[in-house]
């Protein structure tokens, strides 16, 4: 009995280290959240979303079941936390190329500048880890709005942003000549990865040669828009036809 007693506070004060109020230390509150989120998203990937408990997660993280209610309410607050972790690692290769790029030599082209960060989107956006958080986001979407809306305001959006103040560097430069960066932004993310991303989500994943293949043909189009060349466009101004080439 005595020893039981003694394992078990022994096992209490492993939780994490505690200030002499009884209270966490700020360090121990952050590694101890940390390993929560980290244990977590392991547990839903594995799992996926009903399969995994807040009691499963404690158990794993070796903390206090209430440690994790009172922290997270419940596991649609832990899923949310997980998934906005996660939305941020896959935006920071992002920004980091859209950072690089915007510091790439002038005489780089528009296009080539489009490629690089598609590669990087293609990489990350269709990862298996970004694949099953969309699948388990789509199919949590209608009984928890909210966590749609953290996709949404968190993701996509955010993709929107830095993808717009890319361009805006580029109107700047003269390099572009768009007047709404903001909806530029959206149509390059939906025409470069997003179909890519789809068919990743239900389990069709192009291969990484094909997508890339996509991808450069999709930012050629979405350079030259669907009118082509300005030769081809002044033709379609007066009502004179070209002949498609023979495939």
């Amino acid at each position: 009995m005595g020893l039981t007693a003694t394992k078990t506070k022994t096992a209490a004060r492993r939780d994490v280290a505690k200030s002499r109020g009884g209270r966490p230390t700020k360090n121990a509150a952050i590694e101890r959240d940390q390993r929560l989120i980290e244990v977590a998203t392991r547990l839903f990937l594995d799992r996926g979303f009903d399969a995994t408990s807040l009691d499963a997660v404690a158990e794993a993280a070796r903390v206090s079941k209430p440690t994790v209610y009172s922290r997270y309410g419940d596991k649609r607050g832990l899923f949310a936390a997980v998934l906005r972790r996660e939305i941020s690692r896959w935006l920071a290769p992002l920004s980091a190329a859209a950072e690089t790029q915007l510091g790439s030599p002038s005489d780089i082209s528009v296009e080539q500048r489009l490629v690089e960060i598609g590669r990087e989107m293609l990489t990350f956006t269709c990862g298996p880890d970004a694949v099953a958080f969309s699948r388990m986001m789509t199919s949590q979407a209608i009984n928890f709005p909210d966590i749609a809306k953290l996709g949404k305001e968190e993701g996509w959006l955010k993709a929107v942003a830095t993808t717009a103040r890319f361009f805006d560097h580029l109107v700047a430069q003269g390099a572009l000549d768009v007047e709404d960066t903001t909806i530029t932004a959206e149509v390059f993310l939906d025409v470069v990865v997003g179909h890519t991303h789809r068919l990743a989500t239900f389990g069709t994943a192009m291969e990484i040669k094909a997508a890339e293949k996509r991808m450069r043909a999709a930012i050629k189009l979405f350079l030259a828009g669907a009118l082509g060349p300005a030769d081809r466009v002044r033709e379609a101004a007066k009502g004179t036809s070209r002949r498609r080439p023979s495939r």
